[in-house]
């Protein structure tokens, strides 16, 4: 039997224990527990409906403590301006050691291609669940589900490509940070959902090219992706992105027309 933990959705917003605005959360299938943290929009009204926003962090991030994953993202949904423009639920999850928001394998190679993309493998058990906990979030009657993004950095840009194409009806905008994936995926959303690709020129951790790829083949797929390639940054391409003063502006005008 599985068993939903987010009947708080609604109605039961507490302080978490800390006094931090974002919310220690569970979701429970069967055996399997992912962690996750809630931002619950700024003077939320139960009648109302609001964006939601989901995050993906960075392998670097991964653990079991719940907190970690906020550690590049927590200011920017926290800014008073952002607070105050961009009323929206923000989901963080958290995958544990051991696992990844991504199928792909790492590979040996001498031209910094360290990843292997598959277009047709089983998500991996932390997306599995982010995919049921989004698939049961977008139902609850405060969403609204023609303003669902998702955002993640490095292995969770890998996971936001991953969810286009596993949920290409879900979002109404993407914003991949230094992330990649199969671009034969691209064909499953790339009319569908705007996307922002983000990468730094000398990230020696995922290629540039990974993001040039999917740039090509959304473009081919008839999609019309948004690209920015930061001159001279490595892997923290995100550092920049975050401080893009249009980052959440682009993000909260898109609104699905299907």
């Amino acid at each position: 039997m599985r068993l939903l933990l987010f009947s708080f959705f609604i109605f039961n917003f507490t302080f978490s224990q800390d006094n931090s605005i974002f919310l220690y959360k569970q979701f429970i299938d069967g055996q399997d527990t992912l962690n996750y943290r809630l931002l619950v929009p700024k003077d939320f009204e139960k009648s109302k409906k609001y964006p939601l926003h989901l995050f993906l962090h960075g392998y670097g991030e991964k653990g079991a403590d719940n907190k970690l994953q906020l550690k590049y993202i927590a200011k920017l949904f926290t800014n008073k301006k952002n607070r105050s423009l961009y009323k929206s639920f923000g989901v963080f999850p958290q995958f544990p050691d051991g696992d990844s928001w991504t199928n792909r394998e790492k590979v040996s190679s001498n031209k910094n291609m360290y990843y292997k993309f598959f277009e047709n493998k089983k998500p991996t058990k932390s997306l599995s669940l982010v995919i049921k906990l989004m698939d049961s979030l977008v139902k609850t009657k405060n969403v609204n589900t023609e303003r669902v993004y998702v955002t993640g950095l490095s292995n969770g840009g890998m996971g936001t490509f991953e969810m286009l194409y596993r949920r290409p009806d879900m979002f109404a905008a993407a914003t991949p940070i230094c992330g990649g994936a199969h671009p034969e995926t691209a064909k499953l959303f790339a009319k569908k959902t705007p996307v922002w690709i983000f990468h730094g020129s000398e990230d020696n951790v995922v290629h540039p090219l990974y993001s040039v790829k999917m740039v090509e083949a959304i473009i081919e797929a008839g999609g019309t992706p948004k690209f920015t390639l930061y001159d001279n940054v490595n892997h923290d391409s995100w550092l920049n992105a975050f401080k893009d003063k249009d980052f959440f502006k682009w993000i909260y005008s898109k609104k699905k027309s299907y």
